[in-house]
């Protein structure tokens, strides 16, 4: 029987409000990330105060996430929730405009991290819930987030030629006030019959096989982190021009992009577990050849392995949370999934590998192998007991 053409159309304008949520909230960070830094630095601030800030606000968002999150799963309104922390994280983002030096700026910083970190959770919660209820596909959705990373960086980068650096500050608030109008535009998802029960965070880590979970997902990306931290860095010393480095960098996105447009025939074929293993296995071969070799051939090909080493990790974890956790528990999953990733093991994963980085160069990748092989240790555990208890 043909589809109901309003009934396609409907879903299409879901997808498509889905969609912009994540082109919004990715293409602040693909200007924040690479630019951030920069607008500090035309605030005063030395580059030992930089990192500083940058760690306090990793372990702020290590406890702020999970908590508020929680408090979208244990009472229910999770799109009322996440509009009024967007609207909050616009109205503290531009108090930066009256800030310089460190000590005020930490202070902003530490208010807009509090009411911005838990967007991401509350959203791919309400996402995930709409896509179950609309016959709806993940990975051909959040690509768009892989896209607006890309685009916000690329044109943010055109913008900025000849500029002052105050044109970040105006470009970010630009897309965090984007990002707010995207969270009024996402769906609600159906009150909690659970909430108030038992404290969420609580019960999602006594969900069999969670921590486990958490920590081969969390260790896998985090052997990005020499990547992240000294990658273009590295390149730069291999005599790569910027052109080049960008389209590294480039590559490895789209090679992203081109897995989650093909997602769903590859959740189909391969269970969470074995798709955060293929994770595992590619950052074993993709760490191990990037640091025996800076031969630009062998890295361009090293680079598409990220649609595995982040792209299947990613879609792993998000398929076991939405398969494995109650939805009135999967605001908090998320958070928890976010805040060890971006908190706990990327901020020591990077700490790490700095000392690494000046001592060995190129040879600190060698160090992200030996993590990507704990990973996949963990991940044939966790499969092993999903297997045996599903």
């Amino acid at each position: 029987m043909a589809d109901d053409p309003q009934a396609s159309t409907h879903r299409y304008g879901m997808a498509v409000r889905l969609s912009l949520f994540y082109v919004a909230f990715f293409g602040m960070i693909g200007v924040y990330m690479p630019f951030w830094p920069v607008w500090l630095v035309s605030r005063g601030l030395e580059p030992t105060e930089i990192g500083l800030l940058l760690g306090i606000a990793a372990g702020v968002r290590l406890f702020s996430a999970p908590l508020i999150a929680g408090a979208g799963d244990r009472f229910g309104r999770r799109q009322r929730l996440a509009t009024a922390l967007a609207i909050g994280a616009l109205a503290t983002f531009s108090l930066y405009a009256w800030t310089r030096g460190f000590w005020p700026i930490l202070a902003v910083t530490m208010l807009f991290t509090v009411v911005w970190s838990p967007l991401m959770p509350l959203g791919e919660t309400l996402v995930n819930l709409t896509i179950r209820r609309h016959g709806l596909q993940y990975g051909p959705i959040r690509l768009w987030g892989s896209l607006g990373f890309i685009a916000a960086a690329v044109i943010g980068g055109r913008v900025l030629v000849g500029r002052p650096d105050d044109i970040i500050f105006w470009l970010l608030l630009g897309l965090v006030a984007a990002t707010a109008a995207s969270c009024g535009l996402l769906p609600e998802a159906p009150p909690n019959d659970e909430g108030g029960r038992r404290p969420p965070l609580r019960s999602v880590l006594a969900n069999p096989g969670f921590l486990l979970f958490l920590t081969a997902a969390g260790l896998i990306q985090s052997s990005h982190g020499v990547y992240y931290g000294f990658g273009t860095l590295y390149w730069k010393t291999l005599g790569y021009s910027e052109a080049v480095i960008g389209a590294l960098w480039a590559e490895g996105v789209i090679a992203e992009v081109v897995l989650f447009a093909f997602s769903a025939r590859i959740t189909r074929r391969f269970s969470p577990p074995a798709l955060i293993l293929i994770g595992a296995l590619a950052a074993v071969v993709r760490w191990t050849v990037t640091g025996l070799t800076g031969a630009l051939p062998a890295v361009a090909l090293m680079q598409v392995l990220h649609a595995l080493t982040f792209g299947a990790t990613h879609l792993g974890a998000i398929t076991f949370i939405m398969q494995r956790v109650p939805p009135a528990l999967s605001a908090t999953a998320m958070s928890l999934y976010g805040s060890v990733l971006a908190g706990l093991a990327m901020g020591a994963s990077i700490l790490l590998s700095g000392p690494l980085y000046a001592a060995f160069g190129g040879g600190a990748y060698l160090a992200m192998t030996g993590i990507g092989l704990i990973g996949a240790g963990l991940a044939l555990i966790l499969a092993h007991r999903m297997v045996n208890q599903p």
